[in-house]
């Protein structure tokens, strides 16, 4: 087998752990060292590190999107956990320095590296590095962390910089009191006047790796997107498919359904929206695999198609959920897994990535609104 498809039938496999631990990570508030043990074991967390790098798969696009949709399938706080850190290690890995790269990495077990990408802190520079303070919320991961990955901005220069540093340097608030993801444990994190150098920051931009192949060329930006867009399939498969499983064992008022048309009209429609948002998905990013195969560069289209992807995905689940929570009736309403990926699900469609700032750049760009235009995160920015 290939290392994708060893990758992708090995997250099927912590799918499974994930599903019998996810009700001790919604109580408790972190995954199950179980669950931690076999995202180790089966090497997800290396799974955008380069293959130069020891650990390394550098999972292609859409190979990554089956093993992100497989895991969230089984726990979506065990998918969102694996997507911030993986994301996290695997830049790390690609954009660090040689010396940072050559200590983080090549140990017994892979770094795990997690933290916030937005809301920056400061860095005033100082001796071939920066000290860095600043205060950060949804750390999502890190109660699993070895190290932190975090943006600041320089003091005097403005650049924007990804700083990672070991997890003990910083102060963590343990606040995750929350409706949904629980088991991420994205707690806030608090860091004051930390000296990091250079070697470990990068520019939070960059889609120039030190070390990887074209992959690469997508930026922290374009790991986030292909993150979200398949979380988003994987927790939208599950709640159909565990709602159409009560049905069918007819349990509870749940189970009445199965005799009515209305039902089996209405879940024929929520299949089409489901499946049509995870083809374009899919869709989006073949494209992207296709031009990165070919050493090009992303254009503005590309670029704005994968975001889209991303939040229509997002919020045909949420439609999804929406549909089975309401044909579940009082057994959505209390604690199980129905219950719980409605909460998962309400707690996704709050991230900033598919908020409605995006679809109004998104709308611009599609309707030719906007020539000369490229992303910057998640800005569309004039030229």
């Amino acid at each position: 087998m290939t290392t994708t498809a060893v990758l992708t039938e090995r997250a099927k496999a912590v799918a499974l752990v994930a599903d019998q631990h996810a009700e001790f990570g919604d109580r408790e508030g972190q995954l199950a060292e179980p669950v931690v043990d076999a995202l180790h074991r089966e090497g997800l967390f290396g799974m955008w590190v380069p293959k130069s790098v020891p650990g390394g798969a550098e999972l292609d696009p859409v190979a990554s999107l089956q093993v992100i949709e497989n895991l969230t399938y089984g726990d979506p706080s065990a998918g969102w956990v694996l997507m911030a850190a993986a994301l996290a290690v695997g830049t790390g890995a690609a954009f660090l320095s040689d010396s940072a790269v050559r200590d983080l990495f090549g140990k017994s077990r892979l770094p795990v590296i997690a933290g916030q990408g937005t809301r920056p802190g400061t860095a005033v520079p100082k001796d071939n590095g920066f000290v860095l303070s600043g205060s950060w919320s949804f750390a999502s991961g890190i109660k699993h962390g070895t190290h932190i990955h975090t943006l600041g901005v320089i003091e005097g220069t403005g650049e924007a910089r990804i700083f990672v540093l070991p997890v003990e340097k910083a102060t963590l608030i343990d606040n995750w009191d929350v409706l949904g993801l629980r088991a991420t444990g994205s707690i806030d994190y608090r860091i004051d006047s930390v000296f990091v150098p250079e070697g470990y920051t990068h520019p939070a931009l960059t889609d120039t790796p030190k070390r990887g192949g074209n992959l690469y060329k997508i930026g922290v930006i374009g790991f986030a997107i292909m993150c979200h867009s398949a979380w988003a399939c994987g927790i939208g498969r599950r709640v159909l498919d565990e709602l159409a499983r009560n049905v069918r064992g007819k349990v509870g008022r749940t189970g009445t359904l199965a005799g009515s048309e209305a039902f089996q009209q209405q879940y024929a429609k929520a299949e089409g929206t489901y499946r049509s948002a995870r083809a374009l998905v899919y869709e989006a990013w073949g494209d992207v695999r296709s031009s990165l195969e070919r050493g090009d560069q992303l254009s503005t289209r590309q670029h704005s198609l994968i975001r889209l992807a991303m939040a229509h995905a997002t919020w045909s689940s949420h439609e999804v959920t929406m549909f089975a929570y309401a044909s579940a009736g009082t057994m959505a309403l209390r604690s199980g897994t129905l219950q719980r990926l409605f909460r998962d699900m309400h707690a996704g469609i709050q991230h900033v990535t598919s908020s409605p700032p995006v679809f109004q750049a998104l709308g611009r760009d599609l309707a030719g609104l906007a020539p000369g235009s490229e992303w910057k995160f998640l800005d569309l920015v004039t030229l």
